[in-house]
């Protein structure tokens, strides 16, 4: 029986990874992040609210579920306190203290942003499409060796003294190359300061907690943010984010080893969104993609900012089922397609000189010599909003996603019909 599994995108992010971790921490003690910042926002439904969690992991909607933030997290302490003032408000009373953060985090500062918008400004037409909230920044500081951690907070006099050698580097670039306004060093650290207490209070050997957690048989669900093809190695580099969000860096990100792992489930929705820029080969710019758009209410649960759509990538996919070794599909959004005449799957590539392509190329530069090669099946008019059962849909949709298990190369486990947790047909449950 499974105990460890892992639920991420497959695409380029918002597939609705949200509801199936919402859906699956039921019967999870619990739930883990590992990547990320609070650029991630997931949106959940329960009956008449709406939840938007960005760096909390979606099991706090559940009471009896522990939720980690491990050590491939970028935590943004205003930023998590901010959100756990609106969990609280929204009912959630006792989320604090069912948040507990590694000490190996890395923290985003308030020069983090600033460097982030910078950067965005003088790119121009090149902008990468960040959500400005200095993610990639604080990753850069991580890597460069010269960022803070949240185990940093335990010796003020030395967090003092890095914070300003950190801030005096960043704020040379702000001021120097990108031509902004500096941070203020002091203002940061009073801010840091009055918040020391109350962060260190979360902090929790993170790794340890998950193997004691799996030698007692309790089921813990590693909840990914973004998704496959913004990973910052197997994304459409430079338009990626600045972590691993495969597979492989939920097991880094939370300390644990990869054969800990039962279960991967990949979350996709039936047709594909991007929002800011990069590579998009089943793009539409038409009518259609605006009505998917329309339908599907494609708008980021955080900033706001307009998806783009277009038809499913099978291409894309298989190198998804690959790379995160896929145990199985979750599909989301099928009653998005209701009503549609025909739909479409792109089923390989062709390149300027005519030849087929089965997998997706490495480089970003590559997309623009690619077209998409589709197969057309033809639509339903009937509505599968709500349905329940595989056998209740409408015969078209079932051929249909029957049609997409057979290109993608992996079964499907999940239907989602509407935003809520019942509106769900579980053709097989992954802790099961």
């Amino acid at each position: 029986m499974p105990k460890n599994v892992i639920v991420l995108g497959t695409q380029w992010g918002d597939e609705g990874k949200g509801k199936v971790a919402d859906l699956l921490t039921a019967k999870a003690s619990i739930v883990v992040r590992s990547q990320g910042g609070h650029n991630a926002g997931h949106t959940l439904v329960v009956g008449d609210k709406k939840v938007v969690v960005r760096l909390v992991p979606s099991g706090i909607l559940h009471k009896e579920c522990l939720c980690l933030i491990g050590s491939g997290v970028v935590v943004s302490p205003e930023a998590l306190f901010a959100e756990i003032e609106e969990l609280k408000n929204a009912g959630f009373s006792d989320a604090e203290q069912r948040i507990k953060l590694s000490a190996a985090c890395a923290l985003l500062l308030p020069i983090h942003p600033a460097i982030d918008k910078g950067a965005e400004s003088l790119r121009g037409k090149n902008a990468i499409g960040t959500t400005g909230r200095g993610i990639g920044p604080c990753y850069e500081d991580k890597v460069a060796r010269r960022g803070l951690r949240i185990g940093d907070l335990y010796d003020m006099d030395a967090f003092a003294q890095k914070l300003k050698a950190l801030y005096d580097y960043r704020n040379f670039m702000l001021k120097s190359y990108y031509n902004c306004p500096e941070v203020s060093y002091e203002e940061t650290l009073q801010s840091i300061s009055t918040m020391r207490d109350r962060i260190l209070a979360m902090v929790a050997d993170v790794s340890d907690i998950i193997a004691k957690a799996s030698k007692e048989n309790k089921k813990v669900l590693f909840e990914g943010a973004q998704g496959t093809f913004l990973d910052i190695d197997y994304g459409t580099y430079p338009f990626v984010t600045s972590s691993n969000t495969v597979a492989g860096g939920c097991t880094t990100g939370s300390g644990v080893g990869p054969l800990a792992i039962d279960y991967v489930l990949g979350i996709a929705k039936v047709y594909t969104t991007r929002v800011g820029g990069g590579p998009f080969p089943t793009e539409l710019t038409d009518e259609i993609g605006k009505g998917i758009c329309t339908r599907g209410k494609e708008f980021g649960a955080i900033t706001g900012r307009p998806r783009r759509a277009g038809w499913y990538d099978v291409v894309a996919m298989r190198r998804a089922v690959t790379i995160n070794s896929l145990s199985a599909l979750a599909l989301m959004k099928l009653d998005v397609l209701d009503g549609m005449d025909e739909v479409k799957i792109c089923v390989a590539y062709k390149d300027e000189k005519g030849n087929i392509l089965d997998l997706p190329p490495l480089a970003a530069f590559e997309y623009a010599k690619m077209t998409p090669v589709y197969e057309t099946m033809p639509g339903w008019s009937e509505s599968t909003f709500g349905v329940t059962k595989f056998e209740d849909l409408p015969i078209k949709a079932q051929k249909y996603i029957r049609r997409l298990e057979e290109l993608s190369n992996v079964k499907i486990a999940i239907l989602s019909t509407g935003p809520e947790r019942e509106q769900t047909i579980m053709l097989e449950d992954p802790f099961a």
